[in-house]
């Protein structure tokens, strides 16, 4: 699917390097056929010596020589970067976007500068987990995308972790969820690691336990196929000490806080949207 093609990333960050480390590892792109931009001269030249691929601090130069394009860039900037390269981007080329908030909509919008261009365009959402891997990433696609453009998208972020397909009105969704995901995980984390040393354990082997407790229950409940209240009742016995924690933790309410995080994170992303949409002259 992605034989003889090259991939341009607008943005050096750490999500596109996260990407670029893991299509060179996997042998989806060699270096020779991947390509980056950014503004920042120092990491330009930490990813070119890192990575042995093409540096550039020109988007347009790497949006020419590209068949596909990530969007690896801030959703403050995204709309000048679009503006930017809209005369280079055509039909011939597929444009995945990994801005939060942006739309499909805007992004055609800016790209086709009021014109008919057609665009081919993918929305994707990945996590930061992806820098190792374990990422969690939803894709939708535009109108004007096919359906090898899907599949070469799923090939691309599969590299770094899960990825499924979704409806883009589910996007914000996906964002409180999986996107700030990892946010709440670390917090529960430090919370365990704490608790810990309350409860007389040093600080650096209470953190390496609840580290490694959260690691290995997400890969039990990934690969044992069982829901996670099933798994709950295996570690639960009658008057043990878990039912215990259990009570305390539904006392404190810790399922209904987690899910209004969710709410939360999901309304301020449609909220961020919303801005886009404005200042993209769609509303």
């Amino acid at each position: 699917m992605l034989k003889d093609k090259k991939i341009a990333f607008i943005g050096s960050g750490n999500m596109a390097e996260a990407l670029i480390s893991s299509l060179i590892d996997s042998s989806v792109f060699n270096p020779d056929d991947i390509l980056c931009s950014d503004i920042s001269k120092k990491r330009l030249e930490y990813v070119q010596n890192n990575y042995t691929i093409h540096a550039s601090s020109d988007n347009i130069d790497v949006v020419q020589k590209a068949d596909i394009i990530i969007l690896s860039v801030k959703p403050q900037i995204i709309l000048k970067v679009l503006d930017q390269i809209s005369e280079t981007v055509d039909s011939s080329k597929l444009i995945i976007s990994i801005a939060a908030g942006v739309s499909l909509e805007i992004i055609q919008k800016v790209l086709s500068r009021e014109g008919a261009k057609t665009c081919r365009l993918i929305r994707a959402m990945p996590n930061t987990p992806a820098l190792v891997q374990t990422g969690a990433t939803a894709l939708t696609k535009g109108a004007y995308a096919s359906e090898n453009d899907l599949k070469s998208a799923f090939e691309i972020f599969s590299a770094v972790g899960k990825t499924v397909e979704i409806n883009e009105d589910l996007m914000d969704a996906v964002t409180g969820l999986s996107g700030s995901g990892p946010a709440y995980v670390f917090l529960i984390i430090d919370a365990l690691a704490d608790a810990g040393v309350k409860v007389g354990l040093p600080k650096d082997i209470s953190m390496a336990l609840s580290i490694q407790t959260v690691l290995g229950a997400a890969r039990l409940a990934s690969e044992s196929g069982d829901p996670p209240a099933k798994l709950k009742d295996m570690v639960t016995s009658p008057g043990g000490t878990t039912i215990a924690g259990i009570n305390s933790l539904e006392k404190g309410n810790l399922k209904t806080v987690l899910i209004n995080a969710v709410e939360a994170a999901t309304q301020r992303s449609r909220e961020l949207g919303s801005i886009q949409k404005k200042n993209a002259g769609l509303i």
